[in-house]
């Protein structure tokens, strides 16, 4: 039972609400926009910092991988379950979403981007120059780096938001534990 009021779009802030109802209409209205708007400035943020990372360089496959990944190392099975889902929507097929919650991959880029995520995740942003020179050798730009490290950041806040409010799993769920 999440620990944070579950917003109707009828409720809250009427900043809450008119978002709620633009999320209503997207067919997104998940439990996560619920639980944020309880604040319209933390729904606001996340839809802001999250719709300008989906204009930047970085496809919506590797989005997902990076997020997989972090939410693996977060335990994080509300996140898991939505990047899988969103994943394979993508076009991640089951390996590579296997694979990315390990932390790795098998395409060289791609893998240079998880590898790198999941440093940044338990380094705590502190990773070395010659984690950044093989995140480099891998095929990223200065550019790409500087999208992981926001991705891995944006993350990181919807993985600590869902485990803080125990955000019910409103989509097909999977386990945190791996196979």
């Amino acid at each position: 039972m999440p620990r944070l009021q579950s917003l109707e779009k009828t409720q809250g802030d009427p900043k809450s609400r008119e978002m709620l109802n633009q999320l209503d209409k997207q067919k997104m209205l998940l439990n996560i926009f619920r639980g944020m708007a309880n604040s319209p400035a933390v729904l606001d943020g996340y839809l802001k910092f999250s719709g300008a990372l989906n204009q930047g360089s970085l496809d919506a496959k590797t989005r997902h991988a990076i997020a997989l990944a972090v939410g693996q190392s977060n335990r994080c099975e509300y996140c898991l379950s939505a990047h899988t889902m969103m994943g394979k929507s993508a076009g991640l097929d089951d390996a590579t979403i296997h694979d990315a919650r390990l932390g790795h991959a098998t395409d060289k880029k791609m893998n240079g981007v998880i590898v790198l995520a999941k440093q940044l995740v338990d380094k705590k942003g502190s990773v070395s120059d010659g984690e950044l020179a093989a995140a480099k050798s891998a095929g990223l730009t200065d550019g790409d780096i500087a999208e992981v490290v926001a991705n891995v950041a944006l993350n990181v806040f919807t993985n600590y938001f869902n485990n803080a409010n125990q955000t019910e799993v409103d989509l097909p769920k999977v386990p945190v534990d791996l196979p």
